[in-house]
């Protein structure tokens, strides 16, 4: 695990707006690389996309249509991703590839420019708050783009701490960071993400005061954070966000079949708060 910290001009946080999350849209691929040994950007393109409000919040997502119904009343195969980025026309997309494993990752790294995908939203459903404390952002390699959009949008004085978890050493990747930030990368097989953010509280080097906190990535370990954050540093639910993308032993099928019990499990722990 290592530190980071360096200053940077932050983009305004956006005010909240309405969602659309339904609607399909057809684009084209602009252009696709390899942005770390696991990352691949794939920048959309399309007239549409100058026009289509994709929120202002910093973890916007869409969900890529991967495959249509292989039969009448199926449902086609989609697939969730942050926007990392909007330019005039153009919104990139960050996809995390572990070979030839799943749908994302084989397309994204399949992908030709000029070929089309459709999708739908956007969606979101936080932004930094600039009047928090100071702000808790963690997540794992599938949460780095909103983690990394986060810190683009924080204000100049925010005071942040971000733990961050990623395959290798090389899939770090540049953050922007205000005076006041420091980033921990946990790197896989050096120690768990939320022993490095537990370890860190235990070492008291969050700072003082209830955080605005986004956890984001594997099931299991943003339900032992999110069960920490509430109980040991006070974080109010309007002032969390907190989701599992992911989890490990499940694909993708699976997890989104399982979600719901994991939704009332988290429940079940702000229940549990509210009686102690």
């Amino acid at each position: 695990m290592t530190d980071t910290a360096s200053p940077v001009a932050p983009v305004p946080a956006p005010a909240a707006p309405p969602r659309r999350k339904g609607v399909p849209h057809t684009v084209t691929v602009a252009a696709s690389r390899r942005l770390t040994p696991h990352t691949v950007r794939v920048t959309l393109a399309g007239d549409e996309l100058r026009t289509l409000d994709p929120t202002p919040y910093t973890d916007r997502y869409v969900k890529l249509v991967m495959a249509e119904p292989q039969e009448p009343e199926g449902r086609p195969v989609l697939r969730t991703y942050t926007v990392r980025a909007v330019r005039d026309g153009e919104w990139d997309v960050d996809v995390v590839v572990h070979g030839d494993e799943g749908y994302g990752g084989p397309w994204a790294l399949g992908v030709q420019p000029g070929e089309t995908v459709t999708f739908l939203g956007p969606g979101g459903g936080y932004a930094p708050d600039p009047d928090a404390a100071w702000h808790l952002l963690v997540g794992d390699d599938s949460a780095l783009p909103a983690v990394a959009a986060a810190l683009e949008a924080m204000p100049a004085d925010a005071v942040v701490r971000a733990f961050v978890e990623v395959a290798s050493e090389a899939d770090r990747q540049e953050l922007a960071t205000t005076a006041d930030t420091r980033v921990t990368w946990v790197v896989h097989g050096t120690g768990s993400l939320e022993d490095a953010v537990l370890a860190a509280h235990a070492r008291g080097e969050l700072p003082a005061g209830a955080p605005q906190a986004f956890l984001h990535g594997e099931a299991g370990c943003v339900r032992v954070l999110r069960r920490w954050a509430r109980a040991e540093l006070g974080v109010a639910p309007e002032q969390l966000s907190a989701s599992g993308y992911w989890r490990r032993g499940a694909d993708d099928e699976r997890w989104r079949a399982e979600k719901r019990a994991w939704v009332a499990a988290v429940a079940q722990d702000d229940a549990a708060l509210a009686g102690a």
